[in-house]
């Protein structure tokens, strides 16, 4: 039978694992890696790091299911959006990848809005230009690594690398490329106008494709550096949110879910990518075909939750690696132990700045209200009660555009938390089902792998045979505590952002 893989390249690591097509995931591995950030609003990395990882998790992932190579038939492969990996004519790197949290292309940004900041909604899906975006990332090298910016041959994001490893083929598709105010949703294809204004050629840009196609068999270097067989055909998947909805089942309108992993994404599909006419949601284009997601991101969710744990908790995870436990679960059963609103602290969790539902790219990361009684299971609880409040008021702008939120699918890493499904449950006074697998971006790149090579005859009936519900989570007695806290929160969000603008800009 022909097994399939998924492989999704986060902010903080590149997962891969094994399915059968009769619903089985046989394994699952994962290699973390560590961003590099010189100074506050700097987020960088090697790409060959991408690479190395990628290797590591595919190897892992095939000896812990104890499968033949010969017998996986197609590779999935999706990851973070607007991370930007310059090459030169041989396809090496010129420069260290700037991963989508870097913020050190304000004043581009501000450049950019003062050209395009009318038609850049109705192009793009992009509400506002902030940093993050790729457009931004290349004017930044133009003008302050002129030297490296001269010698690019192609600019790709990390789906297209890992693609071009193992294909040699520089291709992508709009799901993936959709946010880097570069494509134009609509058409599909690159905005002119926009690579006009950042100096570049659509030459320099990958081939696009659309998503969920197979571009090809591995090279024979990539398959001995893999562990594969020739065979295995390669699938764009595209965004990690847009596959992550197929994992969740979310491909059709009406179903909304939420992924926690690195950054908290929404995800929530439509028909008409102008739904929303006040033009403050996030679009994307999703990996289903002729559908699109209103996505509104925080970009360090669960990243605040591992900062937490790498800064203040390593006792505990030298005790869970002798143990063979999980250092997020010491650190939850620390924070069940307070109560909800955490006796008062509230986090801000805005580490690389905010973009949903206001984008704020001077936005710090704030705990407020602490005092001598507090201790460390107050900050865990308040940094997952500060994610959970960030959930409510995204979803609360996705009511307000008109989309009914009648209940919620959670999936990523945040989902094997019965605390903090909790606490969203409680928090946006919503029902909350949770799926099998919360792997759900590979889950979905799986999917999408066996409809581009025909075990599946549609996305619908992938998602039949592999997408499975596993609870649902209602809200319990403490959503009406919750509503003070969360009011609180909302005001001191208010309150401080005056004050990161004037003391964090560029």
């Amino acid at each position: 039978m022909p097994l399939l893989m998924g492989i999704d390249a986060g902010t903080t690591s590149v997962k891969a694992a094994l399915f059968s097509p009769d619903h089985q995931m046989l394994a699952v591995a994962r290699q973390e890696y560590t961003l590099d950030s010189p100074s506050p609003e700097r987020a960088q990395l090697d790409p060959e790091i991408y690479w190395r990882a990628c290797t590591q998790a595919v190897r892992q992932v095939i000896t812990r299911a104890a499968a033949n190579p010969q017998d996986i038939a197609a590779l999935g492969v999706s990851s973070q959006g607007e991370t930007t990996i310059p090459l030169d004519r041989l396809g090496k790197p010129l420069y260290p990848a700037i991963v989508w949290l870097d913020n050190r292309a304000v004043s581009q940004a501000i450049s950019l809005a003062a050209q395009f900041g009318q038609e850049l909604y109705d192009r793009t899906g992009i509400p506002e230009i902030i940093p993050t975006w790729t457009a931004c990332k290349i004017l930044w090298l133009k003008e302050n690594e002129p030297q490296v910016f001269a010698a690019v041959q192609k600019y790709m994001l990390v789906q297209d690398y890992l693609v071009f490893r193992m294909t040699g083929q520089a291709v992508t598709d709009g799901s993936i490329s959709c946010t880097t105010a570069l494509y134009d949703i609509r058409r599909h294809a690159w905005w002119p106008e926009m690579l006009a204004a950042v100096g570049i050629q659509a030459s320099q840009l990958c081939d696009i494709v659309p998503p969920g196609t197979s571009v090809g068999t591995l090279s024979a270097e990539a398959a001995r550096t893999l562990g594969l067989g020739r065979q295995v055909q390669i699938v764009c998947g595209g965004m990690d949110q847009a596959t992550g909805a197929i994992g969740a089942g979310n491909t059709t309108p009406g179903v909304i879910s939420e992924t926690t992993g690195a950054a908290l994404v929404i995800q929530a599909t439509i028909d008409d990518p102008g739904m929303d006419q006040r033009k403050i949601i996030p679009v994307y284009c999703h990996s289903v075909p002729d559908k699109y997601l209103l996505a509104p991101v925080c970009p360090t969710a669960g990243m605040a939750l591992k900062w937490l744990r790498d800064t203040f908790f390593q006792a505990e995870m030298k005790i869970a690696e002798r143990e063979g436990w999980d250092a997020y679960d010491l650190m939850t059963t620390l924070a069940a132990e307070i109560p909800p609103g955490s006796d008062g602290l509230i986090m801000l969790p805005h580490l690389m700045g905010a973009f949903s539902p206001v984008p704020n790219p001077q936005a710090r990361g704030v705990f407020a209200g602490f005092s001598l009684s507090h201790g460390r299971g107050h900050f865990v609880r308040a940094v997952l009660e500060g994610i959970a409040y960030l959930l409510r008021q995204n979803l609360e702008t996705i009511a307000n555009a008109g989309m009914p939120v009648l209940g919620l699918c959670s999936t990523g890493g945040g989902a094997r938390s019965p605390l903090w499904n909790q606490i969203k449950a409680d928090v946006c006074k919503l029902p909350l089902a949770t799926v099998e697998n919360e792997e759900a971006a590979l889950l979905g790149d799986a999917i999408l792998a066996g409809v581009a090579t025909g075990i599946y005859k549609s996305i619908d009936e992938g998602c039949k045979a592999l997408v499975h519900f596993s609870g649902n989570i209602l809200p319990g007695d403490q959503s009406g505590f919750y509503e003070a806290a969360y009011r609180s929160f909302c005001d001191l969000d208010e309150t401080l952002t005056p004050y990161f603008q004037r003391n964090y800009a560029a």
